[in-house]
């Protein structure tokens, strides 16, 4: 089943077409990762997907859905979540609150049922600290759940991202160069955690520049160059293609591709 497909999206700024009429479909339960070289466009459709800007043409659809334009609140009740490259994280507060945040589409009491601690909101609370938590012990930060954001490791903070993510419940997750910046243990629970949220069902759309990440976990390789689509295929078939090598992955690249284990 195709979960969220992109049907001939384009948008400009200025005078630069940074997506141009560029099409893919996901499959259900799939690591499908969008790769290509610096400006090739990847964040930029990541944004048209998530809802940040507005395609000017062409459709997003989400579980058969148009959502095209859709805001991202409204795509997060509908299943769709991410993260971002750079850090989006609430440093003051602590780790579990961070998470606790990302539950906000479960939660249904209003104003007036905070303010007078009616205990349907007591319920709602316990069932939101205990879906963070989970989301928590899902990236093995669990044991950093009361402890202040500002004060954990780059990994963990992208660990924190993550999960807090996650507490959405979503059925496709969005992530955005989740290994930046990290050393290679760091990036190597990443790539258990991608594994696991895949293991789960849920489907991962990842963009990421680290190769040996990508060809490790990805079902499904789509190469983006210039806002238009390279190539698309299995981790084999996209290290060996000749336009993948010369337009991204170059020599050294490709050896490195090649040696990616599991």
């Amino acid at each position: 089943m195709i979960v969220l497909s992109a049907d001939r999206l384009s948008i400009s700024f200025g005078a630069v077409h940074a997506v141009d009429a560029l099409s893919l479909e996901v499959e259900e339960g799939l690591v499908f990762s969008i790769i290509g070289p610096n400006g090739a466009g990847k964040t930029t459709l990541f944004n048209l997907i998530s809802g940040l800007y507005a395609p000017d043409q062409g459709r997003v659809l989400f579980a058969g859905e148009d959502v095209t334009g859709l805001a991202p609140e409204k795509l997060a009740r509908r299943g769709l979540s991410r993260t971002f490259q750079n850090l989006q994280i609430f440093f003051r507060m602590t780790a579990l609150e961070n998470v606790m945040v990302g539950r906000h589409r479960h939660e249904a009491t209003g104003l007036i049922a905070d303010l007078l601690h009616l205990p349907a909101v007591t319920r709602q609370n316990r069932q939101t600290r205990e879906a963070a938590l989970a989301a928590l012990e899902r990236v093995g930060l669990a044991a950093m759940a009361e402890r202040p954001a500002g004060g954990m490791s780059y990994g963990g903070l992208k660990r924190l991202e993550i999960a807090r993510a996650l507490a959405s419940e979503p059925k496709v997750l969005l992530l955005d160069e989740p290994a930046a910046g990290c050393n290679a243990v760091e990036t190597e629970e990443i790539k258990a955690i991608i594994r696991s949220i895949a293991g789960d069902g849920i489907t991962v759309v990842l963009v990421e520049h680290d190769m040996r990440l990508v060809m490790n976990v990805s079902d499904r390789i789509h190469v983006v160059a210039d806002g238009h689509t390279l190539a698309e295929g299995s981790a084999s078939e996209v290290r060996a293609d000749p336009a993948v090598i010369e337009a991204y992955l170059g020599t050294q690249g490709a050896r490195e591709a090649t040696g990616a284990g599991g």
